[in-house]
Order: structure tokens, then sequence, then C-alpha cells
């Protein structure tokens, strides 16, 4: 009896190494950080980094998205609604949201399609008069050994590019 049990295991540790060299996987991941020092408190600026977005965010699937907006809760989402009759795309899932200091999303972005996914967090502190933005994105799965550098000069188009001047223009009197 005991050679059986013995024998039956030797056969499923082979049957486990033989489905390994079916299967091809691969490993790969990337992060990066962007930050940005803007005057005001950590709330203002976090609730202009949510919300409707669509005044500063300009890279969308559709050419003039009805709306464009974060809703910055946990199960929330990075929305963008291409009409009235509702059709659309989630970019991302908010899973962290503490408003005036954290906003995490998991989602492909402008990559979905692809089995990558994102996690990007901003975090806010103050320091003195101002805040201190930071933009933290890890990202793993199958991608092109060009997008690590592609998505983080994306990112910064959008956080130093587009909303600082965004929110030094509207909001920093």
């Amino acid at each position: 009896m005991r050679h059986i049990f013995i024998i039956s295991i030797l056969l499923l540790i082979l049957s486990c190494n033989q489905s390994k060299k079916e299967i091809e996987s691969t490993s790969q991941h990337f992060q990066f950080e962007i930050s940005a020092i803007l005057k005001g408190s950590p709330v203002e600026i976090y609730d202009h980094l949510t919300g409707d977005i669509s005044p500063w965010w300009d890279h969308t699937f559709s050419d003039k998205p009805l709306k464009l907006y974060i809703e910055a809760k946990p199960g929330g989402g990075f929305y963008e609604i291409f009409d009235e009759s509702g059709d659309g795309i989630r970019h991302a899932v908010v899973t962290g949201a503490q408003r005036g200091k954290l906003l995490r999303m998991e989602g492909p972005l402008g990559l979905a399609g692809h089995a990558l996914t994102l996690v990007t967090t901003y975090n806010l502190t103050m320091e003195q008069d101002s805040t201190l933005l930071e933009v933290q994105v890890h990202g793993s799965g199958e991608f092109e050994e060009e997008w690590p550098d592609l998505i983080k000069s994306v990112w910064r188009h959008f956080i130093i590019d587009r909303f600082k001047p965004y929110w030094e223009q509207n909001f920093n009197q």
C-alpha cells in the first residue's frame, strides 16, 4: 500500500512538472515617481485631482467625452463617459481614498485591452504653505520594452505640463 502512495506522489510531481513546461510565464515590472510642489492645501488640490478632471486631463478614448471624472471613494472609478447613452470606459478602479492625503487607483488607464496592471498612488502632504504631490506608479504584466518610459512621460505630462499650470492659473491667487 505504501508503494502505491509513493508512486502516486511521484506521478503527481512529474505531471506538475510537465504542465509547467506547457505554460510560458514571464514577470515584468517597473516603477517611477513624479512630484510637484503646489501652493495651496492638500484638500483643495485633492479636490481638483478628483471629480471632474476634464479641464486638465487631455488623453481620452473619445474625441470629446461627455464626462471625465474620478470618483474618489473605495470601489469608485476613473470614468470616461462617451455619450448620453452611457457608453464609455472605466480606466481604473479606486482602491484607496483619503481626502487631502491619498488616492490609489488600479487599472490599465489608456492601455485597456493589455494584460497590464498599473497601481497609481497620489500622496499629498503639507509643506509650509504648499502641498507636495507625489505620484507613484507601479506597473506589472505584459508590456513592450519602451512602455515604462512612455508611461512615465505621459504621467509627467499630466502632472507637470497639465495639472500644475491649470492649478496655478485658476486657483493660486
